[in-house]
């Protein structure tokens, strides 16, 4: 009942020695993730110690680089805790290794630094998938949390969510708390970003415990008319959204780098009514949208 990411899923952080990476990994261990390392080449060779779901001492080996880390610990999933200037390099640094998985949490990295990791990594072959960057990560309920999603939310259940927005991917995982989810993915709302909301909607397509899809984007840009026509073309389950954004005035940046209308292109009215041409029923709010998501399940 997941994509991308389970119960079996190992996983290492970069930055695990900082501040946020010190945080986010007490608190994912506490949400049963398999911690199995970390990456800090100044500290390699010392070990940082945390607790575990059920109170256990847990001692994490900190590694050089993300190579030497999948090495010893088998690691098939990185998470990165490094702030923007040094991002880049550490993105490099997990395609180089050819890890399945990488989520990127930080917010403020040069677009410029992100465009140049996305094409370094479609060179190498994509042989790494990217969540991010300036996401809360990814979280299959029950069984592993990599970024920074509360765990407490929710149960498992059979709805499938893709956000641009990590609060808006919270309330919609509350508001729909009774029916649970598979998996929820924060894939960031950057203009430029690894995981789209048509790479998400194709996986939980191919899904079987996935039921419902929810989507929910935001002005700017046309990833949302891109999922619309998508959907139209390939998806047999039902989907619904939910965009950003009705009230933004135009020619303003709003929240995220890339949500921003101009010359009325990327507007809510806009991408809404792509996506209901496509079959997507769309709320005017979140809780409209959850409403929504609730008396379509109640159909299945």
């Amino acid at each position: 009942m997941s994509i991308f990411l389970n119960a079996n899923s190992k996983v290492i952080v970069q930055g695990i020695t900082g501040g946020e990476g010190t945080k986010h990994t007490a608190l994912m261990l506490k949400a049963g993730t398999q911690v199995v390392g970390g990456v800090n080449a100044r500290k390699a060779g010392t070990t940082v110690s945390h607790v575990d779901k059920d109170g256990k001492d847990v001692h994490l080996p900190v590694f050089a680089s993300v190579a030497e880390a999948m090495k010893e610990t088998g690691a098939d999933v990185s998470i990165a805790f490094v702030p923007p200037a040094f991002s880049k390099d550490a993105i490099i640094e997990a395609i180089d290794a050819e890890i399945p998985l990488l989520v990127v949490i930080t917010e403020g990295i040069p677009v410029q630094d992100t465009a140049y990791a996305w094409a370094y990594n479609v060179d190498k072959g994509e042989k790494t998938r990217i969540i991010g960057p300036n996401c809360p990560g990814i979280i299959t309920p029950g069984e592993s949390l990599v970024g920074i999603t509360p765990n407490n939310i929710t149960g498992k259940g059979p709805i499938g969510l893709v956000s641009k927005s990590g609060t808006l991917t919270y309330q919609m995982m509350y508001e729909l708390r009774d029916l649970g989810f598979s998996t929820a993915i924060g894939i960031g709302g950057d203009p430029v970003i690894g995981t789209t909301h048509i790479d998400a909607i194709e996986a939980f397509e191919k899904d079987p415990e996935t039921k419902l899809i929810v989507m929910i984007g935001e002005i700017g840009g046309d990833a949302e008319e891109k999922a619309g026509a998508y959907i139209k073309a390939n998806v047999t389950k039902p989907v619904v959204g939910y965009v950003a954004g009705f009230t933004a005035p135009e020619g303003k940046t709003m929240g995220h780098a890339g949500a921003i209308v101009s010359d009325g292109a990327g507007t809510a009215q806009g991408k809404k009514e792509a996506l209901e041409a496509a079959g997507v029923k769309v709320g005017k709010t979140p809780s409209e949208t959850a409403k929504l998501a609730r008396e379509i399940f109640e159909t299945l």
